[in-house]
């Protein structure tokens, strides 16, 4: 029968020459200590360059493991030091937790796995630690995943900013192909674009082939600086021109609205959300509706028509018969005498090039919507964010695919996965 102290090394992971002296229950506080020594003859060696040292002291040392049961446990030892001939005095590793921790890599990697749960706060009430002290763990576990960051070729990349506090508060985020998050900038701007490309090198920036964003002209100013031919890859999104067509939709409605209730008429009253939904998604109850009011309310009709008819422009492949479709869709929105409507018609016309790009490359920024909406919980889940340093490091810990675990964990030094 396996005893108590044996159980312990299993659990940590220990083997000669470290092992579990004793174990201490310590009632009045409800908690547990594991004392581990070390073999009095072990060959000790400089965690730096991993040549044999001599001892030089030891210091006594706690780390925070597992609850065992409800109790509290903590990991006791005196550690150490050796005196190396070229890296001075070093502490030895211990194989139970990574240098510098306070925690056993068991709890380092409990409470990685609870924050991709649940919150900074929430996490900390729950296994006892402060929130500065969880907060912790998060921000190494990120600079653990940044630095292990192999990055393959970033073939076709996504620009967006992302709303950190009220009052024009933004961040700028950079995602891969596949959704992740590469990079966070302090601001909506384009030295925060800049840094992006400025940390890679001539060769990434030339395998870049599309670069998806909105029509902010501080990203596009940045990257046409730092990206050789960024004007045939820069591809400005498609949600967001429909984002303009709808806001100028539901200007155009507001108008006539206000116009047909001055006299006593309300029938667009309560019909905004139809006129801005995908006519393909609609219910075929509503699409008579839709085309109804379409002849009751001329103007707003013309300006949904002239909408849904821009979504249909991004099927082309060709470059040529993509510019000729937008163009004479174009002359229709420009003669249309709705103000809102040719606002956003000579808005399209002037980043037309870039619109074309993104028919031709069939990219979008469809996954910066998916990353955003990540985001907002987060933020709806920690009632917001105060720093921003902090904003940035939640987003790459649950949008970076970040490889977060302690090294010892990852390896496989203890089997308790």
């Amino acid at each position: 029968m396996m005893d108590e102290t044996t159980l312990y090394e299993k659990i940590l992971g220990i083997s000669a020459p470290w092992f579990v002296s004793g174990i201490e229950f310590i009632e009045p506080a409800k908690s547990v200590e594991v004392h581990v020594e070390l073999d009095e003859g072990a060959s000790l060696y400089c965690p730096t360059c991993g040549r044999s040292a001599p001892r030089y002291d030891k210091r006594p040392r706690r780390w925070r493991h597992l609850d065992t049961c409800q109790f509290k446990t903590e990991v006791v030892a005196e550690v150490p030091r050796v005196q190396c001939s070229e890296h001075g005095v070093q502490t030895v590793e211990v194989p139970w937790a990574q240098d510098n921790s306070r925690y056993t890599v068991l709890f380092e990697a409990m409470v990685i796995m609870l924050l991709k749960e649940s919150t900074v706060s929430s996490v900390g009430r729950l296994v006892g630690l402060s929130w500065n002290a969880v907060d912790g763990i998060m921000q190494r576990a990120v600079q653990r995943g940044l630095s292990r960051r192999s990055r393959p070729a970033l073939r076709h990349i996504g620009v967006d900013e992302v709303a950190f506090q009220k009052r024009h508060e933004y961040v700028t985020v950079v995602h891969d192909a596949q959704g992740h998050v590469v990079h966070v900038g302090e601001q909506r701007s384009g030295a925060s674009l800049g840094e992006f490309y400025e940390a890679l090198s001539e060769a990434q920036k030339a395998q870049i082939q599309s670069i998806s964003m909105d029509m902010w002209p501080a990203y596009i100013g940045a990257t046409c600086e730092h990206l050789p031919e960024a004007e045939h890859k820069i591809a400005f999104d498609k949600f967001h021109v429909n984002q303009h067509l709808n806001n100028a939709v539901d200007a155009v409605r507001k108008q006539e609205h206000r116009q047909f209730m001055s006299q006593g008429d309300v029938t667009l009253k309560g019909t905004k959300h139809g006129w801005l939904r995908n006519y393909g998604d609609l219910e075929r109850r509503l699409r008579r509706e839709i085309e109804q009011l379409s002849r009751a309310a001329n103007k707003t009709g013309r300006a949904w028509a002239i909408k849904e008819h821009a979504k249909t422009l991004w099927a082309y492949v060709k470059r040529g018969w993509a510019e000729r479709a937008w163009h004479r869709w174009y002359q229709w929105a420009i003669r249309s005498r709705l103000q809102p409507v040719k606002k956003v018609a000579r808005m399209i016309k002037q980043h037309l090039w870039g619109i074309i790009n993104a028919i031709v490359l069939n990219v979008t920024n469809a996954r910066a919507e998916s990353i955003n909406a990540t985001i907002k919980i987060l933020k709806v889940r920690a009632r917001g964010y105060r720093n921003r340093d902090r904003f940035k490091t939640a987003i790459l810990f649950h949008c970076g695919g970040l490889s977060l675990m302690p090294e010892k964990y990852q390896m496989g030094t203890h089997h308790n996965r």
